[in-house]
């Protein structure tokens, strides 16, 4: 099931409201100046904003390199984290509680998309962790996406933990810029070997998780098989 929704991410994201009706990025970046005018409850609402914008797929990378100028590296790590992590449960019971019966109800005669539901259930921390360290799958879709698969909210929750190398290069790229007006531009400051080293890490979770799925699903298949006969 949940390769199912992966192949389908590209598709759902060019139809996704924020791609025709406005600049989200702007919207974004005039959210960040407000929450420099808070002062002392400025975390709050930049927690508050992250997890509105994970929900609403909005491009919350935009939001964790403010979150480097506004913050500092390690308050901007931590405000970005819990913030995505809230979002993404959210996000996940929704996708659990008001999609899953629809889809289970569609696939209930399918033995093979049962069989793979099962088998990212049994294995799903692992699976998360990988996903999260890799930056193919996007994360506002499949927040979603595991919403409608077996994996328990504790696996869940925890295999967030992936994000945190992520979030921290995103956040110490963005304290680089020194200015909000330049988060997102190509004359934003960058850090090569930071990036690339990320790439790599994002490289290899993504071949594992790739072939960690096709092996769960196959020798689930095998089993529903035995079961069957």
């Amino acid at each position: 099931m949940l390769g199912f929704f992966i192949s389908a991410m590209p598709a759902l994201a060019q139809n996704s409201p924020i791609s025709a009706g406005f600049n989200p990025q702007t919207l974004l970046k005039g959210v960040l100046e407000w929450v420099e005018g808070l002062g002392s409850i400025g975390a709050l609402a930049f927690i508050g904003i992250y997890i509105i914008a994970t929900i609403a797929f909005l491009p919350a990378f935009i939001l964790t390199l403010g979150a480097g100028i506004l913050f500092g590296v390690w308050l901007g790590t931590i405000y970005v984290f819990i913030g995505a992590t809230l979002g993404a449960i959210l996000a996940f019971l929704v996708g659990r509680y008001l999609a899953r019966n629809w889809v289970a109800k569609k696939i209930a005669s399918n033995d093979k998309f049962a069989a793979i539901d099962r088998a990212v259930g049994k294995e799903g921390l692992k699976i998360v962790v990988l996903t999260r360290l890799s930056p193919i799958f996007p994360f506002n879709l499949l927040n979603y996406a595991f919403g409608v698969t077996g994996v328990s909210i504790q696996d869940y929750i925890i295999g967030s933990l992936g994000m945190i190398p992520g979030t921290l290069m995103y956040v110490y790229i963005g304290s680089l810029a020194g200015s909000l007006a330049l988060i997102g531009t190509d004359s934003q400051p960058t850090n090569p070997m930071l990036q690339w080293t990320i790439r790599i890490l994002g490289f290899i979770a993504t071949v594992a998780v790739t072939i960690y799925v096709t092996r769960i699903a196959t020798q689930a298949l095998a089993q529903s098989v035995e079961s069957s006969e």
